[in-house]
């Protein structure tokens, strides 16, 4: 044990690897196809967390605030790139947008937590401040994507009105305004939906992980609510941001909507 933490090891740890093979059944037998996204995610994530894990150690013997940044920076840049792969539909230019949304929306929401809530010492400590900025990254970086595509794909089911609007007089906001509206709604439904189901259904992650660690319950679930307002927060944000930004993407540079085959 180490802090409270019953330590698992490498073989247990491998072994854990055979649970894959459930969705690798499952893909092979319905004939999903899917069987080399499995192992790739299933190898990802094996070297991704240990990596994160071994630089967490390097972090908490020798941080300074300018290794911090740069790290949260790199995580946004990758959340950026994984959210922009997720959007069905390839829309030019949109990685600026979507990563510029995440950063402010992510780092901006984990600081207010982290240093009005936790109030660390020093404030750029690691071991609070980049799981906080991890926790709302990945959550806005999910939430990003479904907004994206909601966006997109009622704009297109909306051509003929968009068309006649903009004919009207219209501005490209004012025609575009119940898309983003919608847009805005199925990305802060999913996590409406955790924080319904959170305490009842579920004990989310931090909650899970602190109790696991040997934290008091009631300590851990003040720290999960903490998360769940945030990851509401800065999921609220991005979306906004990200839809007020990308409905460009679907008209001129003179305003005008526009038509599949001159996008």
């Amino acid at each position: 044990m180490d802090g409270g933490v019953i330590d698992i090891g490498y073989p247990e740890l491998f072994a854990a690897s055979a649970l894959m093979l459930v969705a690798g059944f499952v893909s092979w037998k319905l004939a999903l196809g899917q069987e080399k996204n499995i192992i790739t995610s299933a190898l990802r994530a094996f070297v991704q967390l240990l990596a994160m894990g071994f630089l967490l150690i390097y972090l908490f013997r020798y941080q300074s605030w300018w290794l911090v940044l740069l790290v949260l920076l790199i995580m946004a840049i990758c959340a950026a790139q994984i959210a922009v792969s997720r959007v069905k539909q390839q829309v030019q230019g949109l990685w600026p947008s979507i990563f510029a949304s995440l950063l402010v929306s992510s780092m901006v929401i984990a600081f207010i937590v982290v240093e009005g809530v936790i109030q660390p010492d020093p404030w750029y400590s690691a071991r609070q401040l980049l799981p906080i900025a991890g926790m709302a990254l990945g959550n806005t970086m999910s939430a990003t994507a479904v907004a994206i595509d909601r966006l997109f794909a009622d704009m297109d089911s909306r051509a003929d009105e968009m068309f006649s609007l903009i004919a009207l007089g219209a501005t490209p906001r004012e025609a575009a305004l119940p898309s983003i509206r919608a847009a805005v709604g199925a990305g802060i439904l999913p996590t409406l939906s955790t924080m319904c189901a959170a305490g009842i259904v579920q004990i989310p992650g931090m909650m899970s992980g602190q109790i696991l660690a040997g934290a008091d319950p009631v300590i851990a679930a003040k720290y999960q609510i903490v998360v769940l307002l945030m990851m509401s927060a800065a999921t609220t944000l991005a979306i906004v941001m990200i839809s007020f930004l990308a409905f460009r993407k679907r008209f001129s540079a003179e305003g005008y909507f526009l038509d599949p085959a001159l996008r």
